[in-house]
């Protein structure tokens, strides 16, 4: 019960923290989309930031140590908007969702500022074999990265899928809808897709 209370405190006293980077996936929601009438619109009616809202709240928690909580909040809106973003990810902010049905975002997943992704995207794993993490002195488990970076300014079209925890998408570089990639991406470059 006591490191549960820790856990909550600990995860409240962020919430400050957490609405600083929404209020940035939101304004970047709103200059990325023409079709966006106001930030109201986006914060009512897009789907993206809903996910994109509960994997930042779950993301905390789960740094704050929660173990299941985080990951049934990101299930929860995996259900709801067609947006997988498993908790333990890493997004930096501003980050931008548009339409968003499909995306599937695993957990050691890298994800720089103000990326922005489209419907059907997976950044996934190679390999599902399952492997006995290492540990640290202090008896956490060290989860090898098994997804793929993203480094800041990128953009990745619709049903692109990009795999490897050693495929690197380098900053400013445009994949294209489609793509299939398994490989690093030097910074700037415009790979894959129609």
């Amino acid at each position: 019960m006591r490191k549960a209370r820790a856990i909550t405190a600990r995860t409240l006293a962020a919430l400050p923290e957490v609405r600083g980077l929404l209020a940035q996936d939101v304004q970047i929601a709103f200059e990325a989309d023409p079709a966006a009438t106001g930030t109201d619109e986006v914060v009512a009616c897009y789907p993206g930031l809903y996910a994109i809202a509960v994997f930042r709240a779950a993301h905390r928690l789960l740094a704050e140590g929660g173990e299941l909580l985080p990951r049934m909040m990101t299930e929860y809106a995996h259900g709801r908007t067609g947006i997988d973003i498993h908790p333990g990810a890493s997004i930096g902010s501003p980050f931008f969702i548009d339409h968003g049905t499909g995306i599937v975002i695993g957990e050691t997943t890298r994800i720089g500022d103000a990326v922005r992704i489209y419907q059907g995207v997976t950044l996934g794993a190679l390999s599902i074999k399952r492997h006995q993490p290492a540990a640290t002195p202090g008896g956490k488990p060290v989860v090898p990265q098994r997804h793929p970076t993203i480094e800041d300014d990128v953009v990745i079209y619709a049903n692109a899928t990009i795999l490897g925890g050693d495929t690197v998408i380098g900053k400013g570089a445009v994949v294209g809808a489609n793509a299939w990639i398994t490989y690093s991406v030097p910074a700037g470059r415009r790979v894959g897709g129609g």
